[in-house]
């Protein structure tokens, strides 16, 4: 860890929509072979050494997701979010990243863009200041290092 990452400390919320619990479980293999489990511990992994303090959290409820949301706005600087499924059709998680104020992105295990064409379209983009897509786990853990990067950037 360098000395930079150690003296600058920002909490960031790392949010998981419905079904990324299941990881891992996918007979299809389409978001990979790693469990939930395990990418949770590599992205808290990555954070440590990125001096974040990371709160790396998964709901199956659209209304939990909003809560942790309104949550960050007093705790933390960054959300990372995978909003699965309700990415194509939450208005009430986007009007939450909306309201945020920090820096936000979104990503997902897959390539929405190579799947069925209801998955092409985000709300939740219109929010997110970037957008990682098809990487597996290691998009997870590139989220976390732009995220690192954007909170650490000079204003411009």
């Amino acid at each position: 860890m360098t000395s930079t990452a150690a003296a600058t400390v920002s909490k960031v919320y790392f949010l998981n929509g419905p079904n990324a619990n299941l990881y891992g479980l996918d007979a299809n293999k389409v978001y990979g072979s790693e469990s939930f489990p395990v990418l949770k511990d590599r992205c808290e992994r990555k954070a440590r050494e990125l001096g974040i303090d990371l709160r790396f959290l998964q709901s199956n409820y659209e209304g939990q997701l909003v809560d942790w949301i309104q949550e960050a706005r007093s705790e933390a600087k960054g959300v990372i979010i995978n909003a699965a499924g309700l990415t194509y059709s939450s208005v009430p998680i986007l009007d939450a990243l909306l309201s945020f104020g920090g820096r936000i992105i979104e990503v997902h295990m897959s390539n929405i863009w190579r799947r069925e064409s209801f998955r092409h379209h985000s709300y939740i983009s219109k929010a997110a200041d970037g957008v990682i897509a098809g990487l597996g786990g290691m998009g997870y853990e590139l989220a976390i290092v732009a995220m690192s990067q954007l909170l650490n950037k000079p204003a411009d």
